[in-house]
């Protein structure tokens, strides 16, 4: 998408985490790890852990509820919820109509996006068109992400990610504001470098599925590295060529939370001070789909985010997805 019709902006965010917290230090009692390791390689310190009882809409619908309100709506103006998850609830219903029956927000048509760690900014994407076309004025956009359901806590991928879900209201706007230009990708030929094997209709589950453990995730982390380092600058790059803008006119980037060292090649190929590259994967680790918006709200509720910033968003995931997008703060 390289021109809105309608511009599209962010009205309000919203971020929730769970309370239970997994240190690096813990994790050296678990797995083969260190936790100096983890965070020079990945910029991780601790990571946040859904409780037993706690699953993705739980924290989806926090996040949601947080997001609407900072944004002065009422649960009554959204129109469409649109969860980005690769940790659903169920396989059916969808965790967005389970948000949107938590959330009381039974006005609004309710569908998830699967598309891992890029869900976000791939969620983001199809509200902006929704709104821009004038189908629907204020759309909610959550990320979430329950990964430690789906970890094997005797491997060393363990490490890499934690729980989370964040949120944004996108509402329509005046001309001078809001996106300027989204870029999204897919390469299938990526799927078996991260991917849950089993539970869906090509391995339904079984005693042997179970018994094999193949419904936690399995991570090529040395491809993910190579390929996000390739397709992160190259999504970046086209939608600063689509808007006309520079890499020196980016006041923010706000990508997905891959590991410290992708973030810093990035940033290294496309020129932009490593300074100018929010994280904090120290504190959450990568919580897949929640990654962007927890950040975008921490930054947003710190005052971080100045009116006229020009933010740039970028994000690689399982698929392979990946993709960027510009918009210019209100």
């Amino acid at each position: 998408m390289k021109q809105l019709v309608r511009n599209v902006k962010i009205l309000g965010t919203g971020s929730f985490v769970p309370e239970k917290i997994f240190s690096n230090e813990y994790l050296e009692t678990l797995v083969d790890t260190s936790s100096k390791w983890i965070f020079e390689n990945l910029g991780i310190k601790e990571r946040r852990i859904a409780g037993e009882n706690e699953c993705t809409s739980d924290l989806a619908s926090k996040a949601g509820l947080m997001a609407v309100e900072h944004s002065g709506l009422s649960l009554d103006d959204i129109d469409l919820i649109i969860v980005a998850t690769s940790t659903s609830d169920r396989i059916a219903p969808s965790t967005a109509a389970i948000v949107q029956d938590k959330m009381q927000a039974y006005n609004a048509v309710a569908f998830d996006i699967s598309a891992v760690c890029s869900g976000f900014l791939f969620g983001m994407s199809v509200a902006s068109q929704f709104i821009a076309a004038g189908v629907y004025d204020n759309v909610l956009v959550i990320g979430a992400d329950t990964f430690s359901k789906i970890t094997d806590w005797t491997k060393r991928e363990a490490v890499f990610f934690g729980d989370g879900a964040g949120a944004a209201v996108l509402s329509h706007s005046n001309p001078n504001e809001g996106f300027l230009a989204f870029r999204l990708y897919t390469d299938g030929r990526g799927k078996w470098n991260f991917t849950i094997p089993a539970g869906g209709s090509e391995m339904p589950a079984s005693e042997k599925t179970v018994k094999e453990k193949l419904h936690y995730f399995q991570m090529n982390g040395k491809a993910v590295y190579e390929v996000g380092t390739e397709v992160l600058p190259k999504a970046i790059n086209q939608v600063l060529t689509d808007t006309g803008l520079k890499i020196s006119d980016i006041d923010l980037m706000i990508p997905h939370q891959p590991s410290i060292k992708i973030l810093q090649k990035t940033a290294e190929i496309i020129g932009l001070p490593f300074e100018k590259v929010m994280t904090n994967m120290d504190k959450y680790a990568n919580t897949s789909g929640g990654t962007i918006p927890i950040l975008l709200d921490e930054l947003n509720r710190s005052g971080r985010i100045k009116k006229g910033d020009i933010i740039l968003f970028a994000a690689v995931g399982a698929g392979w997805t990946y993709g960027a997008s510009i918009i210019k703060w209100s």
